[in-house]
Parts: structure tokens; C-alpha cells; sequence
């Protein structure tokens, strides 16, 4: 990974990580234990598929921009498909209560991919190669 992949991956799961132990007290006061599984698991899911995303971009940013796209949208489809069956598979779960664990899914989404835009804003990174050559443009 790059160092600005790196601060990208930071500058999101903190912010995530501390929302998610708000989360988990909050659903511990409301719900009980179950409750605090529910928003323990689901902060957990969003920063586990998220850092996976990340890397995977990360990983294929080195290899070629068209690369990237292909890794962003297919690491956004596959983590759509898995969320899907997670909750299809757990939707009548009574190990943990599903509602502070759904709450938990969005919020920590929300946080990551928010504190995630910010990052990306705040990185300083070089659109264009200043000493690309242009083709047909000789030096005079």
C-alpha cells in the first residue's frame, strides 16, 4: 500500500472504530447484551468490507488505472451481495438484536465513507504528470 492509501485507511477506521464503541454503549443502554453484540458485529462487518476495499483499490492502482475502476466497482458489487446474504442468512437470528446491529451497518457507513471523501479531499495528489511529454510538441 501507498502512504496515501495508508492515511486514507486511517483517516476512515478511526473515526469509524469510535463511532462504532458509541454505537455499542448505546445499544448495550437500549437493548442489553444483545443489542451490544448486534452494533459490535455490525461496526466490525463495515470495517472489515471497507478495509477490504481499500487494499484491493490500493492493490490495483499499481497496476494500472482502468484496473482501479474494475477493483472499485467489483469490491462495491461483492460487498452488496455479501451484506445481502449476511442479513438473509441472520434475519431471524436471536443471538443479537438486529435492529442495533442494522443501525450500527449505516451509521458506521456513513462515518467511514464520509470521514473516507475527506481524506481523499485532503490528499495532495497530482492529477497530470507535470513533465509528461506531449506528442507532437517537440522541445524548441
Amino acid at each position: 500500500m501507498q502512504a496515501n492509501d495508508v492515511r486514507v485507511l486511517k483517516s476512515a477506521a478511526i473515526p469509524t472504530a469510535l463511532v462504532g464503541v458509541v454505537a455499542v454503549v448505546v445499544a448495550l443502554l437500549l437493548a442489553g447484551g444483545k443489542g451490544a453484540l448486534g452494533a459490535a458485529l455490525g461496526t466490525l462487518l463495515v470495517g472489515v468490507f471497507f478495509s477490504i476495499s481499500v487494499v484491493a483499490v490500493s492493490y490495483a492502482a499499481r497496476v494500472s488505472p482502468q484496473l482501479m475502476a474494475i477493483a472499485a466497482m467489483g469490491s462495491y458489487l461483492v460487498k452488496v451481495v455479501v451484506i445481502m446474504i449476511v442479513l438473509s442468512s441472520f434475519s431471524d437470528t436471536t443471538l443479537w438484536n438486529t435492529r442495533a446491529f442494522a443501525w450500527a451497518v449505516v451509521v458506521c457507513t456513513l462515518v467511514w465513507t464520509g470521514f473516507e471523501v475527506r481524506a481523499f479531499v485532503k490528499t495532495k495528489m497530482l492529477y497530470v504528470d507535470p513533465d509528461a511529454k506531449v506528442p507532437g510538441k517537440g522541445d524548441s
